[in-house]
């Protein structure tokens, strides 16, 4: 089928709507009526929907192979050598990342088993008298970290909080964040702005709102894509995202977090909008590790690749992305 084209309405067509209705991934149809069809969180096929997310699709095949402590890796850290990568080695099927994924997914720890996932991560990754902890991680693992319990339910536990104030703190002086220390920032660290747009409004400080307002405007400024050389992963679509950045993940994060009205999304808008198929769907172009030439990380050829859908075929994972950007610009307008 051709690329290209917008038939329909912006934000999605009735035949684009009903397959992402579908009842076979209960967290596609649940954002599908409350993010783009505007429904209430009590309304009852939401409900139903929500309820059914650990119970079928992808949260729930998910979850069926988890360990009754609330892991993935065949046992728990023997040795302290082990339990620094406990949790997050071997990348991306271990705990750490199969919890982000759950998190996009909408579960959360009113779950037993997010609870007991959510118990190791603060018991190996989170001990604050620990001198092996996530706050002296990289941005892109303490964001990742930081997002994802936000959304499990954890946004006001003092060491989800202590997460929040290291990445203000890291916010270099252009408004951007780096993985390398004494670095400007980088499209490519996102991780951090993306974990302040998940903190409802009400609940986030000047300082966050300081920080989100410095991190859009680095974004904004470079278009969402203008860094160097044109990068080509950036400019296709992936999912699950891990730490890597694309153009759909800047549109998600920029638009989510207040600023879908600005005319510097316009260029991002346009590519987003010429790689919609004919149908009305959107491609999941690639899975993660997708990255170009020269950049340096011969360990990657060791990763396993995860993903939920395949790649080269419409995604509702990618669809229902996209549909949400175009919705907020939208409403936005």
């Amino acid at each position: 089928m051709r690329q290209g084209g917008n038939s329909g309405a912006e934000f999605g067509e009735p035949k684009v709507i009903d397959w992402l209705l579908e009842e076979d991934q209960p967290s596609v149809r649940y954002c599908t009526l409350v993010d783009l069809l505007g429904r209430k969180d009590d309304d009852p096929e939401a409900r139903t929907a929500r309820r059914r997310i650990a119970r079928l699709g992808w949260a729930h095949e998910m979850l069926r192979t988890q360990k009754p402590q609330g892991f993935w890796e065949a046992h728990e850290p023997r040795t302290v050598r082990a339990w620094v990568g406990f949790l997050y080695f071997p990348a991306y099927v271990s705990s750490i990342w199969r919890g982000i994924v759950l998190a996009d997914l909408g579960m959360t720890a009113s779950d037993p088993r997010i609870r007991r996932l959510a118990e190791r991560i603060f018991e190996y990754k989170l001990a604050l008298s620990s001198p092996i902890n996530l706050f002296t991680e990289e941005v892109c693992s303490v964001g990742n970290i930081a997002r994802m319990l936000t959304r499990f339910g954890y946004g006001e536990d003092r060491r989800v909080r202590k997460l929040f104030a290291w990445m203000l703190e890291d916010q270099r002086e252009d408004g951007g964040w780096n993985c390398a220390p004494d670095r400007p920032g980088t499209l490519d660290s996102w991780e951090a702005l993306a974990a302040l747009a998940v903190v409802p409004r009400e609940k986030r400080s000047a300082a966050m709102e300081r920080a989100i307002e410095r991190g859009a405007e680095f974004y904004l400024d470079r278009k969402l894509f203008e860094e160097g050389r044109r990068y080509a992963p950036w400019f296709r679509f992936h999912y699950p995202t891990h730490y890597y950045y694309d153009l759909l993940v800047g549109l998600d994060m920029i638009t989510k977090v207040g600023y879908a009205h600005d005319r510097r999304l316009r260029p991002a808008l346009r590519i987003l909008r010429e790689k919609r198929r004919s149908d009305g769907t959107w491609v999941l172009d690639r899975v993660h590790p997708d990255v170009g030439p020269g950049i340096g990380y011969g360990w990657l050829k060791k990763v396993k690749q995860f993903t939920l859908e395949s790649p080269g075929r419409p995604s509702k994972w990618i669809t229902l992305t996209a549909l949400r950007v175009l919705k907020r610009v939208e409403n936005a307008g």
